[in-house]
């Protein structure tokens, strides 16, 4: 895949994230959200197989690493069980903003794990994303338990853990298509005993009415944000560093942000503006320097796995 297209493949996945949650608000108002990730993921696991079969992939395990399907356990799986688990106890506000914190938390664990080296431009521009991505997501009034946030926060890592843990496996698989269903199989097998243990105990997981809308809405949102999101993630995870892969995570509060407002007649502040475009302007500069090859006349560096922007 060129730089250009790993590019693209990066900011359609922040898009199809972005957009998905809008869809999903639609649909959690009829659904339980636990017995939402099953039929997203279901859905998802459809549309994915309907693609491999055109496109002729085989199925099975992907090539590589054995445990590369099973990290699905880990995200999508165990990594939204418990944010959805940390929603019932903070605000949906506060919830985003400590989502915020994930790409540093891969900045961190890439340069620790994968010994990335992560240049002090990379950090600053990251920082400055990060403050971008905060106004537009900050809401007053944003609370929650010590519970709710210790549950997200576990969420946020798992999600960490599986970008560095996939980047460093995933090279050795032959079919991005495979990985993708191998380990979205893995995460509907935790989701649907989540549920079953959910209605074992008395919790609520049927939907006392859906109606066609709520229905179309999780079943689009289960294809855009699992299926085409993390085919187009992990392809493009393939050709570049989980450091610069995670800078991308800064677009998804603005385009789901613009999808409120296109879609659902949200009104955006002054303040959000602006922080959409700080975070635009940040990125820009990321993945125009990483992506212009060296001696092209500008300082950048090529967007491979070996290079980092900022790094000597």
């Amino acid at each position: 895949m060129s730089s250009r297209r790993t590019v693209l493949a990066l900011i359609l996945a922040a898009a199809c994230w972005g957009l998905g949650t809008v869809v999903s608000k639609r649909a959690i108002a009829e659904i339980p959200p636990l017995t939402l990730l099953p039929i997203q993921l279901g859905s998802s696991l459809v549309a994915l197989a309907l693609l491999m079969r055109w496109r002729r992939i085989p199925f099975g395990d992907p090539a590589g690493s054995p445990d590369l399907g099973r990290l699905g356990v880990l995200n999508p799986g165990l990594a939204y069980a418990l944010s959805l688990l940390g929603l019932v106890h903070i605000t949906a506000s506060l919830s985003v903003m400590i989502w915020a914190l994930e790409p540093l938390l891969i900045l961190f664990l890439a340069a620790w794990i994968l010994r990335e080296r992560i240049g002090p431009l990379l950090v600053a521009l990251s920082v400055v994303a990060l403050g971008g991505m905060l106004l537009v997501i900050y809401e007053p009034g944003s609370t929650g338990t010590p519970l709710g946030v210790a549950l997200t926060v576990a969420g946020v890592a798992c999600c960490a853990v599986y970008t560095v843990v996939t980047r460093r496996w995933i090279l050795s698989a032959d079919s991005t298509a495979q990985v993708v269903v191998a380990q979205q199989a893995y995460a509907l097998g935790l989701a649907v005993v989540l549920v079953a243990a959910l209605w074992f105990v008395g919790g609520a997981v049927r939907p006392e009415s859906v109606s066609p809308a709520g229905w179309a809405s999780a079943i689009g949102s289960g294809v855009l944000y699992y299926a085409v999101a993390y085919w187009l993630y992990l392809a493009a995870l393939r050709n570049v560093p989980a450091s610069i892969a995670a800078v991308s995570f800064y677009l998804i509060p603005v385009f789901g942000v613009a999808g409120g407002f296109l879609f659902l007649g949200d009104r955006l502040q002054p303040s959000q503006w602006a922080g959409a475009l700080v975070v635009l302007a940040a990125i820009a500069v990321i993945l125009r320097r990483t992506s212009a090859p060296t001696g092209s006349g500008g300082s950048g560096h090529y967007l491979g796995p070996d290079r980092t922007l900022g790094a000597p």
